[in-house]
């Protein structure tokens, strides 16, 4: 089921997801909604605040085919990360490596809107898969780029927050009109 995806100016947005303490049949279906979400609006990734819960929930799928190559290591092993899409973090925790750069980044939370966001270029991710087990791994690129966006989004961080001031203020018109959509969300519902 294709879920509404929740746009800037909804304060779930904005509060840092519950943990997960138990795997249901319920939270299996969410996931699985969540994903099919994502590939009908054309994301790469879904957290679940974007869909009006605090929890810490997430999906992510990255084609095979993209600008931004991406890598995964299992156990310090190079794996093909095609292979664990899409993937599922439940209650995730990263541990980031130092070094950073830009790259563009968009957020189905605010449609039509990108800029250039610096992020470190790998990250340690642990978490819990959706049979119960704890799934360990590293990634970089559009991958790596993606878990720690998605991520944020379970903590109340929105990729706006790391904005440079100047890009910020040059789509101050066009975040403002999201924001105000997504205040129309909590008033209808």
């Amino acid at each position: 089921m294709i879920l509404p995806i929740t746009y800037y100016g909804n304060p779930v947005l904005r509060k840092q997801g519950s943990d997960i303490t138990e795997i249901t049949e319920d939270l299996r279906q969410l996931a699985d909604d969540m994903i099919e979400t994502m590939h009908d609006a054309s994301g790469i990734g879904l957290a679940a605040q974007q869909i009006g819960k605090a929890i810490q929930l997430a999906v992510i799928d990255i084609p095979g085919e993209v600008e931004s190559p991406s890598r995964m290591w299992i156990n310090g092993q190079p794996v093909n990360y095609a292979d664990y899409m899409p993937l599922v973090l439940i209650n995730p925790k990263l541990e980031i490596v130092k070094k950073k750069e830009s790259a563009t980044e968009g957020c189905l939370s605010f449609p039509g809107i990108t800029a250039e966001i610096t992020r470190p270029t790998r990250v340690a991710c642990t978490c819990l898969r959706l049979d119960g087990e704890p799934f360990s791994f590293e990634s970089d690129g559009l991958l790596g780029r993606a878990v720690q966006h998605e991520t944020d989004h379970l903590n109340g961080i929105l990729f706006t927050d790391h904005m440079q001031p100047d890009e910020k203020r040059s789509l101050r018109d066009a975040i403002e009109d999201i924001r105000q959509s997504g205040l129309k969300q909590v008033d209808s519902s």
